[in-house]
């Protein structure tokens, strides 16, 4: 007999290993990666004639009489049949990695292979959503040798995940994404950024580097500065340097990393190419939005009653996320607000819940999609408190290199602070304003630019948190 256990950090930090230990030895226990559905871990599967099905919420208790007992089939779990998963269809298998798009990458002229990224219209999902296909071609033209490509898998948002999940469920995804990247643009070696705080992940993708002999990467931890989730405070930190923004131009796909042209796209980025390779460029150009084509694997964190990881072809609304996989509100619970792009978000309230998962229209609301990170507040929430937590988390991962952000973030925070006390006026929202814009349009990279977006979305759709503090 054998059983399917995740080993995924979410299982494990919910009793997988401790279920796994429970079983007797006559049980053959495989662990897997987790498909995701963490409200359900640890979920323990077993192979039945009509495919896998599993037990959710497995406590070590349970393990004796477990088999005895009727399994859902994992197709039957609403949350998992309803999604679209192409770079996350192996999630929870048991499946060797063949390769095939690197093996049809290898019989490609260079330019070939550029010319489907771009013609797939492939937009980072790192979070500034720029086209993969243009930066890919800038690099591949640009004068200077060597050249690199480096993946950023400094995942610093919180409520966001599906880095960690690609890098210790399904590596080599990630590895052959950058071979392909590598002789598409002539580069001779590539490297993998990880924050420290991913340690399962990080022996995971060690064990599939040391295996992998078809491009030369290297992997390089981080020391869990935010700031290094920006490209070219992750090139300085590479580089040993202490991790500060430059000045752009000139940008990384001309001038990166040790000043030799760089192609810098996040984890989910690179493990999506194996899709556009085997399937084609027209079949990821048919699935979206007009200007957001592909899946986007988003992350449901917060007050929902299912937490987890979902793919989906962009164009879904917000609502439809929350409601239809995230199953709406735990019960008692009622909606405030959502947060969907890491702490640097927009704070969006209920009547933009019709905002479809989509970059652009995102944009039109005031927002950023990111690294696809939701999380729901409830009415519980002081969006005060709230906004003075993300402030002061900006002014800690600021690398001090420009004022805006540096003296903009400490002066913000403080004014917060002064309104959590009770100790505010009319006068300070308007300063807050006035600082925002200030902090956007005059910081030198996206932590600054868009940190006070969370503060100002708060003030303008729950203003009357604020001002109930005077």
């Amino acid at each position: 007999m054998k059983v399917y256990i995740p080993d995924d950090s979410a299982a494990v930090s919910v009793g997988a290993n401790r279920v796994a230990a429970a079983f007797p030895k006559d049980v053959e226990v495989i662990r897997t990666s987790s498909r995701g559905a963490f409200f359900l871990e640890p979920l323990v599967e077993i192979d039945t004639p009509n495919g896998r099905a599993g037990y959710c919420n497995v406590k070590p208790a349970d393990v004796p009489g477990l088999l005895k007992k009727k399994p859902t089939p994992i197709s039957k779990i609403p949350f998992l049949a309803k999604q679209t998963r192409f770079t996350f269809a192996n999630a929870g298998l048991a499946k060797p990695y063949d390769f095939a798009a690197l093996k049809k990458a290898r019989g490609m002229k260079p330019q070939q292979i550029l010319d489907e990224v771009k013609k797939a219209n492939l937009r980072g999902r790192g979070g500034a959503a720029f086209p993969a296909g243009v930066k890919w071609q800038t690099t591949a033209d640009a004068r200077g040798q060597p050249k690199y490509i480096v993946a950023n898998a400094d995942e610093g948002d919180a409520g966001t995940y599906s880095d960690r999940m690609i890098m210790e469920g399904e590596p080599y995804r990630l590895l052959e994404g950058m071979a392909i990247a590598g002789l598409a643009v002539g580069a001779s070696k590539g490297y993998v950024y990880i924050r420290s705080e991913y340690p399962a992940a990080l022996k995971k993708l060690r064990a599939a580097v040391a295996q992998f002999t078809d491009f030369e990467i290297e992997i390089v931890l981080g020391a869990g500065a935010y700031i290094c989730g920006e490209e070219t405070a992750l090139l300085e930190s590479i580089e040993g340097k202490r991790g500060m923004v430059r000045y752009k131009p000139p940008f990384p796909a001309v001038e990166g990393l040790w000043g030799k042209p760089t192609v810098i796209n996040n984890v989910i980025t690179f493990a999506t190419i194996p899709d556009i390779i085997t399937r084609g460029a027209d079949w990821h150009a048919s699935l979206g939005t007009a200007t957001s084509k592909g899946t986007m694997p988003l992350q449901l964190a917060g007050q929902v009653k299912n937490a987890g990881l979902v793919e989906v072809p962009f164009g879904a609304t917000l609502e439809e996320v929350i409601y239809d996989f995230g199953g709406g509100m735990p019960t008692g619970c009622k909606f405030k607000a959502v947060q969907v792009g890491g702490p640097l978000g927009s704070i969006f309230p209920k009547k933009l819940l019709e905002t479809p998962i989509c970059f652009d229209a995102f944009a039109k609301v005031g927002g950023i999609l990111g690294h696809g990170g939701i999380v729901v507040y409830d009415d519980q929430m002081d969006m005060v408190a709230l906004a003075r937590h993300l402030m002061e988390f900006t002014a800690a991962e600021s690398c001090g290199k420009c004022t805006p952000c540096r003296v903009g973030s400490t002066r913000a925070r403080e004014i917060l602070e002064a309104i959590l006390d009770g100790d505010g006026s009319d006068d300070d929202l308007a300063l807050l304003n006035e600082l925002g814009d200030t902090m956007k349009n005059g910081s030198l990279c996206a932590l600054g630019g868009l940190a006070p977006m969370p503060v100002l979305t708060a003030i303008q759709y729950f203003g009357k948190d604020f001002r109930r503090r005077k």
